[in-house]
């Protein structure tokens, strides 16, 4: 066991970075981020499980992350399967890496790429874990230790060698990780519960709201309140309307629920997110027209995609 141990770690801290993405929104290679730069990048933006055929390949099939950076500050959210390829290009860097991780639940798909996350084995990292969903259940870090423990895991959380700390709040709380940076909460519509997020830096805002079911009539309320005026919302459309129709109380939603919610609240820019991993390249193409359509200005997610508010 102690030789396996040591044998991820260091197959984790030196892995190449072939297949990170490195190109922003329109294919131009990304400038070096700015002291007042905010952004945000996809690397993985599929639901529920990762897909692999060449027929998802256009939009990406690694599940859950986003990476948000506010100047010289990283924020993390989720860590499902994309944030390997994040991990990479973070390492690549060659520079002590200082973020705060997000997590809006623990479903599997959201958390699973946490023990490939190569950045956590370098002691030189810092990394502060947040989630507001799981106070009632052990809190973040008992929850990821039983994600990373036998039978279901070889290795334990103690593999790390990154400082890490763990931090549970209520769902509302404002946080503020770092001085400028300030991140608004709420509660979700979704099993076992989830936490929506909204990010403001320097007067813009983006939000980040997977996964969650909208109700039968009207706004979820909390959300409404949570995204009013953003200039990016990152929205559960995992379904389209006639998809949802027999999947109802499955905590997820669609892309025109996204859409009217969005005009509601008075949001810029609607981006559409998790999605199904039945829907290839051929069928998110059609999302895409659908969507412009309605809600022109919209945006379908894809893995290596750069949005600046």
């Amino acid at each position: 066991m102690n030789d396996f141990r040591t044998d991820l770690a260091s197959r984790q801290g030196s892995v190449g970075t072939e297949g990170a993405p490195s190109l922003d929104a329109d294919g131009k290679k990304e400038a070096t981020v700015g002291v007042e730069d905010f952004y945000v990048r996809f690397w993985g933006v599929r639901g529920s499980i990762a897909v692999g055929s060449p027929e998802v390949m256009r939009y990406g099939g690694n599940t859950s992350v986003i990476e948000v950076r506010c100047g010289s500050h990283l924020l993390i959210f989720d860590t499902g399967t994309g944030v390997r390829a994040l991990g990479i290009a973070l390492s690549d860097a060659k520079e002590p890496v200082d973020a705060d991780v997000f997590f809006t639940h623990t479903h599997y798909d959201h958390v699973c790429g946490l023990p490939h996350f190569c950045p956590a084995f370098d002691p030189r990292n810092t990394f502060r874990i947040h989630a507001g969903h799981v106070t009632d259940n052990g809190g973040i870090k008992g929850v990821l230790k039983q994600m990373m423990c036998s039978p279901l895991f070889p290795v334990p959380l103690e593999i790390f060698q990154a400082n890490l700390s763990f931090h549970d709040f209520e769902q509302g709380a404002v946080l503020e990780p770092h001085p400028g940076v300030k991140v608004r909460t709420g509660p979700l519509s979704h099993p076992d519960l989830a936490t929506g997020y909204r990010i403001e830096f320097q007067g813009k805002s983006i939000c980040y709201l997977t996964d969650t079911e909208h109700p039968a009539e009207g706004h979820d309320e909390n959300i409404l309140k949570l995204i009013k005026g953003a200039d990016i919302v990152i929205y559960d459309s995992m379904y389209t309307e006639e998809e949802y129709a027999c999947r109802k109380g499955w905590g997820h939603s669609t892309w025109q629920a996204g859409a009217k919610l969005c005009d509601a609240a008075g949001v810029k820019t609607f981006v559409v997110f998790h999605h199904d991993p039945e829907h290839d390249d051929a069928f998110m193409d059609k999302v895409a027209a659908e969507v412009e359509k309605a809600r022109p200005g919209s945006i379908v997610a894809r893995e290596g995609l750069v949005l600046r508010p």
